[in-house]
C-alpha cells in the first residue's frame, strides 16, 4: 500500500510517497517548471534523509511533476527574497550545499526520472543520483556562462566523473541545451526512452532493484561513495564491514536456497 506523504510549503512544492519499498519524492512546481526555492532545498534534503533511515525503502526516484521539466534551475521569482542580501545568499548556499550532501551520502539507489527540461541546479540534481533514464524530449545544459555564474569545482568535478572533461568543457563553455540522445552518448544519462515508455522503463529499473539484496547493493554504493572521493578522503570500513555482513547474513542463506529451489528469492535486508 503506497504511503503518501507532503511536505507543507507554498502550495505543497514537495509531494512524496511510498510505493512497493520505492520512495518518490516529486519537485512539485510545474507553473515554474520545477525550478527550486530555498523551502524546497530545506525540505528534499528532509526527505532523503528520511528515506535513507527507513529499512522498508529500498531506493529513491526523484522526478519532477508535470510533462514539461525534471527541475529546470532556482526559482527566480524568489530571488528578491531568498538572494537580496548576503545572509539570504548565504542561506540558499547553505540550503542547496545540504541538499547535495545528503545525496551524497545515502547508502541506497537514487534514480532521476527526467521528462523534459533538466537545467542548471536541476542537472545538478540528476547527476547527484547514481542512475539517470529521461524521455526523448528531455534537455540539458548548463547556462552558467550565459548568466555570468562562477560554477564551483565541486560541481565541476561531479559532472567531469560522468562525462570526462571533453564534454564538461562542451557543457560549460557553450552554455547550450543538450539533446538527451547527445546526453546519452556523453555518458550523462543511462538510457533514453520515448516519453510514453518513460514509466514503464522505470518501473521495470526499480522493481529489479527492489528484489534484490538490500545489503549486496549497499555494499556496492558505500564503494561508490568513497570512490567519489579524493583518495587521501576516502574511508572504506563501512563498505568492509557490509560485506563481511553480507557472508553472514539471511538474506545471503535465502540467495543460495532459493537459487537451489529454482525459486525467487525473498530478500529482507537481514
Amino acid at each position: 500500500m503506497a504511503t503518501q506523504e507532503i511536505i507543507a510549503g507554498e502550495e505543497d512544492r514537495l509531494l512524496s510517497e511510498v510505493r512497493d519499498s520505492i520512495a518518490w519524492i516529486t519537485f512539485n512546481n510545474p507553473a515554474r517548471m520545477n525550478a527550486m526555492s530555498r523551502d524546497m532545498w530545506e525540505g528534499a534534503t528532509a526527505l532523503l534523509d528520511q528515506y535513507a533511515a527507513d529499512p522498508e525503502v529500498r531506493a529513491i526516484v526523484l522526478t519532477g511533476a508535470g510533462d514539461r521539466a525534471f527541475v529546470a534551475g532556482a526559482d527566480i521569482s524568489k530571488f528578491e527574497n531568498e538572494r537580496a542580501s548576503t545572509d539570504a545568499r548565504m542561506a540558499y548556499d547553505r540550503a542547496v550545499t545540504g541538499f547535495h550532501a545528503a545525496q551524497a551520502r545515502i547508502a541506497k539507489p537514487t534514480i532521476a526520472r527526467v521528462n523534459g527540461y533538466c537545467i542548471g541546479g536541476g542537472l545538478a540534481v540528476a547527476i547527484g543520483c547514481d542512475i539517470r533514464i529521461c524521455s526523448e524530449k528531455s534537455t540539458f545544459g548548463v547556462p552558467a556562462a550565459k548568466l555570468g555564474i562562477g560554477y564551483k569545482a565541486k560541481g565541476i568535478k561531479e559532472l567531469e566523473r560522468l562525462v570526462g572533461p571533453a564534454f564538461t568543457a562542451e557543457i560549460f563553455y557553450t552554455a547550450r541545451q543538450f539533446t538527451a540522445e547527445e546526453a546519452r552518448i556523453m555518458g550523462l544519462v543511462n538510457r533514453v526512452v520515448p516519453e510514453a515508455e518513460l514509466d514503464a522503463a522505470l518501473s521495470d529499473l526499480v522493481d529489479r532493484i527492489a528484489v534484490n539484496a538490500p545489503l549486496s547493493i549497499r555494499a556496492v554504493k558505500e564503494a561508490l561513495i568513497e570512490h567519489g572521493k579524493l583518495e587521501s578522503e576516502q574511508d572504506l570500513s563501512a563498505h568492509y564491514a557490509t560485506v563481511e555482513q553480507c557472508g553472514t547474513s539471511d538474506d545471503y542463506t535465502e540467495g543460495r536456497t532459493a537459487f537451489m529451489e529454482k525459486r525467487r528469492p525473498n530478500f529482507t535486508g537481514r
